[in-house]
């Protein structure tokens, strides 16, 4: 299967320009210079950057100049350290995942997608022409009743993309969350610079336990893993709103373990190496709640999957967000942690 060169082990710097309260206070605070140069002296060769549209866009459509100056900087750091860069859409104008059906406008829309198309066309006359870098279009497209949608939509963006950067890499994720098992659903790659990106979280009962933001999950769940499939899906139902209708409710299997996240991930390397087109996993991890050794057993079956079939990552997350990797739950493994990115 075709290789992302040059993205193979990273981590994401979630909760800087995304997912944050967007004020210069928090943005020249929150990540510097020292945190691109420790995450190059751990080996890994790239970062993913969540933006918010909101640090560089209007609603209107038009720009916000200083924000751009917070992706110069990362960019800058990220040259001088020899680490890579994806450049990842978190929150677009009218579509956040987290927000409701109601809220998200984005697909319903063309004046808002149009918003959308500048802001890649801006982002790519800007940084098409860094040779570390790669753009991500969106992330976590939830709906999955837009999928042939999104597709158009996508490929509108990597048009005005390659006005300005004919051969920087796009990634693009599918629905539901950026699932791993609707990349199928995902076009055939326009041209060579196209990669498919998914997430992996499962089985979310075990990464997610005792998430105090999903709705029903008890704030004192624990599980260990390796753990069973029957438990898995037991628990499932029992905690996660939508626990009937996991993706991996009609597995034949005993264990969820390498052989779980293999089965998980086997059609999309199956649709990606017939396509010709790289395979990425633009987040995954485990929330600071979960036990050392558990922990460090997913961790090492993910980097077992991933080295096997060569897929590019970047972990979620580098700091705070209940994932971060440098706050003190991960003191006593982090090292072993990272060699297993």
């Amino acid at each position: 299967m075709k290789e992302f060169t040059g993205f193979k082990r990273g981590i994401n710097l979630g909760g800087w320009l995304s997912q944050c309260v967007h004020t210069k206070e928090h943005y020249d605070s929150f990540i510097g210079e020292s945190d691109i140069a420790q995450i190059a002296s751990w080996g890994l060769d790239h970062v993913r950057l969540p933006i918010d549209y909101n640090l560089i866009q209007n609603d209107d459509g038009s720009f916000i100049e200083e924000g751009f100056r917070y992706i110069d900087d990362c960019l800058a750091w990220c040259g001088k350290y020899k680490l890579n860069i994806i450049i990842d859409l978190h929150k677009a104008a009218g579509y956040f995942f987290h927000d409701s059906d109601e809220a998200n406008t984005f697909f319903k829309s063309e004046d808002v997608q149009n918003i959308f198309y500048d802001l890649w066309g801006e982002l790519a006359r800007r940084y098409g022409k860094f040779s570390n870098a790669a753009f991500e279009l969106l992330n976590e497209v939830v709906d999955t009743g837009v999928a042939k949608q999104w597709n158009m939509i996508a490929r509108k963006a990597v048009e005005r993309i390659r006005g300005y950067a004919p051969q920087i890499p796009v990634l693009i994720g599918g629905v539901n969350n950026n699932s791993v098992a609707r990349v199928p659903e995902l076009d055939p790659p326009c041209d060579e610079y196209i990669v498919y990106n998914f997430h992996f979280y499962e089985p979310l009962i075990f990464t997610h336990q005792s998430a105090y933001w999903i709705e029903g999950m008890p704030l004192d769940f624990e599980m260990d893993y390796p753990c069973t499939l029957a438990d898995a899906l037991k628990y499932s139902e029992m905690h996660l709103p939508w626990g009937k209708d996991v993706e991996y409710n009609k597995m034949e299997r005993e264990m969820v373990d390498d052989g779980f996240i293999e089965e998980m991930i086997s059609e999309a390397v199956k649709t990606a190496a017939e396509r010709g087109v790289a395979l990425y996993c633009g987040e995954y991890g485990i929330i600071d709640r979960v036990n050392e050794r558990s922990t460090i057993n997913w961790y090492r079956d993910m980097n077992k999957v991933f080295t096997k079939y060569g897929i590019g990552r970047a972990a979620w997350n580098y700091k705070e967000l209940d994932f971060g990797l440098i706050g003190e739950h991960y003191d006593n493994i982090r090292e072993e942690i990272i060699a297993l990115l």
